[in-house]
């Protein structure tokens, strides 16, 4: 019996010790079963979550309640979680590209100023991560399901120049164009 206290308690702490997330409801959809009586609603939400600082996650939940299916989407995002390197913490370190079934994106970095360009669920990981500056362009596919996966796809292959530098077994000046060096050698 205190076991099973225990067990709640410590699940309760490690949902009180992570309130610095921002969650974005990214969409929902609504289906019916028709049945004898008439019509069963049922809706699934899509939800982004992120701490602004690199690190971002996305879910999906179903529920025949909107707030129970966005309870259930966040906390599946906040299970599924990755960490992103951010230039300056502000933009993306190197371009690259997504892809997830038929949609496909591409995101690019971006001089200070310029803000996020990008479309609604890609905007929305984005802001969840802290980037400040990108620009991106989502081909093929419109659903926000592949949207999202094919954005989180593209930055789960961003490396940051100490990584590859680790990776490489060389120096980060070794790594960086000569007039990126000095900056990225002092941060």
């Amino acid at each position: 019996m205190a076991e099973r206290e225990n067990r709640r308690g410590r699940g309760r702490n490690r949902e009180d010790e992570t309130p610095e997330f921002a969650d974005r409801l990214v969409a929902i959809n609504r289906v019916s079963k028709t049945v004898k009586g008439g019509k069963r609603f049922g809706f699934a939400a899509l939800v982004v979550v992120g701490d602004q600082k690199g690190r971002v996650g996305f879910g999906k939940g179903k529920a025949k309640e909107v707030p129970e299916a966005i309870r259930k989407a966040t906390e599946q995002a906040k299970r599924q979680m990755i960490r992103v390197p951010l230039r300056e913490g502000r933009t993306l370190h190197h371009d690259v590209e997504g892809r997830h079934g038929a949609g496909k994106v591409i995101m690019r970095t971006a001089p200070e100023g310029t803000g996020i360009i990008a479309g609604g669920p890609m905007r929305a990981v984005f802001e969840m991560l802290g980037v400040k500056d990108v620009v991106s362009k989502s081909i093929g596919s419109q659903n926000p399901y592949n949207m999202i996966r094919a954005t989180l796809d593209g930055l789960k292959g961003e490396a940051s120049p100490r990584q590859v530098a680790a990776r490489r077994g060389k120096k980060v000046a070794d790594i960086l164009r000569k007039d990126e060096a000095p900056a990225e050698a002092e941060a």
